[in-house]
């Protein structure tokens, strides 16, 4: 097999897609592993955008605001020329639903959401999947839906109604995780269905005619406890001689599986290196707090949900971004260790295999995890896009390298350099303590992975 170049993309037979608002890239892989190359990444972060290239070198990724981008600008850097886009797909960020009286698409807060639509039309795209969160389809946010339904009709599109909430739990995901889908398609195309559920979630009282889906135990019990590692104080990353013996979810997600790879490009990866694994450390207090805790009930002090091993994590949230105060929601405390579970075990509860990387600091890395789609419930829904626009789903017969892997060690300032754009601008680029303990992380990691490299 042979490593991959920008025009082989180019001239793939595979159906193309761009994702709107990637973030560190869950949808992305998800329709990856469907079977479409996803051409052209835009997200606003420079710390995203750098794990988004690490993890998908082949992308263009465009590190910069959708408002004011153009469909033809997208066209143009990510080499496509006229060729047709099959899917756009993203979740703008929705706010404003406060304005009684207003129509809400008009709300300045929810412009992104027009812009979504714009390139949408821009792109002259064959379907659309836009995702969002559950609570726009309750009260009055349900009048937004509706508002953004006439806007796709506008505009060209039908939208599959009614609406459908996923919860990624029914779709081989340890973890509930509702989010709003919405599939569209352009005038005499097909309209895509959506997909149908794959799994029992594990604490499931109704259960359907499936077979169940994974456990905490069976998605991060085959891990090995950080605290044995020393390293993990100064850096993400360690080589491990053996891992714990595999649930068949663990082993997929570790690409031993026939069919780990789904439809998407086979990375050259470490499978002896346990990555975004940082430690935390915590007070003997603390410990002792988290071991009393019962499994699957909530420490009272820190307010932190203890993992049960046979059940399923709690929703695993990013946080506020640095306009809004810049914290991270707490990460979970390990069923079986007394400590938060790290970041490559929030990846595990999410359906990230083990060779997909995230940004070296636990604050970043948990954030880009939280904002993300689990990647088996975009590849089911972009299965079902694919099937829609009668599609013959083609297994890539390339490798990929990754990329720079300095990008999941650079700090706000040196993403922006790289992607020559400037900082975003929030309270977390403040002198506060907080961030200079996130600046001393960042800067340990450097040294570490610089000292790694010989």
């Amino acid at each position: 097999m042979k490593v991959i170049r920008r025009s082989t993309i180019r001239n793939s037979k595979r159906p193309i897609a761009i994702d709107l608002f990637a973030g560190a890239g869950g949808l992305s892989l998800g329709f990856e592993q469907a079977g479409f190359d996803v051409v052209a990444a835009i997200e606003i972060d420079p710390i995203h955008c750098g794990v988004h290239k690490f993890n998908f070198p082949k992308a263009e990724v465009i590190s910069r605001s959708v408002v004011g981008l153009t469909g033809e600008e997208i066209r143009r850097r990510a080499g496509i020329g006229s060729r047709p886009v099959d899917c756009v797909f993203g979740g703008p960020p929705c706010q404003g639903f406060s304005l009684i009286g207003h129509r809400m698409l008009e709300d300045p807060r929810n412009s992104l959401v027009l812009e979504f639509v714009r390139l949408v039309a821009e792109l002259d795209a064959r379907s659309f999947v836009f995702e969002n969160v559950k609570g726009l389809t309750v009260g009055k946010q349900k009048n937004f839906l509706d508002e953004l339904v006439s806007a796709f009709t506008d505009v060209g599109y039908r939208v599959r109604l009614p609406w459908r909430v996923l919860d990624a739990a029914y779709f081989n995901v340890p973890q509930h995780r509702e989010r709003l889908i919405l599939l569209g398609a352009k005038r005499g195309t097909e309209l895509p269905t959506y997909p149908s559920p794959v799994t029992n979630p594990a604490d499931a009282e109704t259960r359907l005619d499936l077979p169940f889906g994974p456990t905490c135990r069976q998605a991060i019990g085959d891990i090995p406890d950080v605290d044995e590692f020393e390293a993990l104080m100064e850096t993400d990353t360690v080589g491990i001689k053996k891992f714990g013996r595999p649930s068949d979810y663990a082993r997929e997600l570790r690409c031993e599986t026939k069919e780990a790879w789904h439809y998407g490009c086979i990375r050259n990866w470490n499978p002896h290196s346990l990555t975004s694994s940082a430690r935390t450390t915590h007070t003997d207090i603390s410990r002792r707090r988290f071991t009393e805790t019962r499994p699957g009930s909530v420490e009272p002090i820190s307010r932190f949900f203890k993992l049960s091993p046979d059940g399923l994590s709690n929703t695993l949230r990013a946080g506020t971004d640095g306009a809004r105060g810049a914290f991270t929601s707490p990460r979970p405390i390990h069923f079986e260790y007394p400590r938060c579970i790290t970041v490559r075990e929030m990846a595990r509860l999410h359906g990230f295999p083990d060779w997909f990387r995230f940004h070296a600091t636990k604050w970043h890395g948990a954030r880009q995890i939280g904002n993300a789609v689990p990647p088996p419930l975009g590849r089911a829904i972009g299965a079902s896009i694919i099937a829609a626009l009668k599609i013959k789903p083609e297994r890539s017969r390339t490798r990929v390298d990754l990329g720079d892997a300095t990008l999941l060690y650079a700090d706000m300032s040196e993403a922006a350099d790289h992607f020559g754009v400037k900082p975003l601008n929030g309270r977390r680029d403040r002198k506060s303590g907080a961030k200079k303990r996130k600046q001393h992380e960042i800067e340990a990691f450097q040294r570490a992975f610089a000292a790694s490299l010989g």
